[in-house]
């Protein structure tokens, strides 16, 4: 089955279409690359999908083990590379909810972020740092 539909709609811009839901999402060329910078770049989108991806996973780990996580949130920066040019590091930088985690929940969660099927499609040149505030 088809994931999505992409348009250009024409100065940098596309529309995203996901098929099942008709959900959709604008991207925009960045001004450091010709663009308005006023949706979600592509680049932004790939960085924002290891952030998203790791929390649904934790989420999905939370919801097995009886661990509370609602309210986490994710601070995502993008690092670009110039030559070529390209994505080089994504920072994630989780806030944790103060639920006075153990160590054992500390490591399922971890774990379940660091194994996230976005992260382990992502090429190895592309540093991941994943940072934990609980």
């Amino acid at each position: 089955m088809k994931t999505s539909k992409i348009t250009y709609l024409g100065n940098l811009r596309t529309e995203a279409v996901h098929l099942k839901s008709g959900n959709t999402i604008i991207t925009d060329a960045p001004p450091d690359n010709n663009g308005k910078g006023e949706a979600f770049s592509p680049t932004d989108l790939l960085a924002t999908s290891l952030g998203s991806c790791m929390l649904t996973i934790m989420g999905i780990v939370a919801q097995r083990n009886n661990i509370n996580i609602e309210g986490t949130t994710i601070e995502i920066t993008k690092v670009m590379e110039a030559n070529p040019r390209r994505v080089g590091e994504i920072i994630v930088e989780f806030s944790m909810p103060a639920n006075n985690y153990s160590d054992k929940e500390k490591q399922l969660l971890e774990n379940a972020a660091n194994t996230c099927p976005v992260a382990k499609s992502l090429s190895a040149e592309l540093k991941q740092t994943v940072i934990f505030n609980y």
